[in-house]
């Protein structure tokens, strides 16, 4: 018995040792107030699917980045994209499987919000979009990175605002974008 107890806390103690480092125990958090809107927009982020996009949203938000930005590009039945800050991102790694990342299993359904890019696959900084309409075109070829839990409404009035070559006519402002990590701390994001 003292064998087996003994085996169960070597076992427990290095299982221990191995996690410590970045250690998440709920998912974060996101909250987007939106001006003129008056639900928000409340998001799940999943660390465990893109660990280093979420770092890199949550140390955006976190830092006032995105702060009085735009939803500055809205396609109705496809997505409203936003994140260009008021100064520069890092570039970061894309965390999806056409890159070589194949823990990232999301699925670009409605709600899902994802990181743009450009045509280069490394190419991320801060700008998002959130999934309006299933759009699984996308899967395995952009970095999802959590789900939309509330604010659908928020979403649905955002897609629909008049556009001019997918620009809203009248800007859409992101007032602020807050983070619960439930005391869990994130390291700074590795960039590309």
């Amino acid at each position: 018995m003292r064998k087996i107890l003994t085996l169960f806390l070597l076992l427990l103690t290095s299982t221990i040792y191995a996690c410590q480092g970045e250690k998440i125990m709920e998912n974060p958090i996101v909250t987007i107030i939106v001006a003129g809107y008056d639900e928000p927009m409340i998001l799940e982020l999943y660390y465990d699917k893109a660990p280093n996009t979420v770092r890199n949203f949550v140390y955006l938000a976190s830092s006032g980045f995105y702060t009085g930005s735009t939803f500055h590009r809205v396609i109705e039945d496809f997505m409203i994209q936003g994140g260009i800050g008021s100064s520069s991102a890092c570039v970061i790694k894309g965390e999806f499987t056409s890159n070589g990342f194949s823990e990232n299993d999301i699925s670009h359904i409605r709600g899902v919000i994802s990181m743009a890019r450009t045509t280069v696959k490394n190419s991320a900084t801060s700008q998002f979009f959130i999934v309006h309409k299933d759009s699984t075109f996308l899967d395995g070829n952009y970095a999802a990175f959590g789900m939309l839990i509330s604010g659908f409404s928020t979403l649905d009035g955002i897609a629909r605002v008049n556009t001019s070559s997918d620009k809203p006519i009248v800007d859409v402002v992101i007032t602020s974008i807050t983070v619960d990590t439930h005391g869990d701390t994130f390291e700074d994001p590795t960039c590309y």
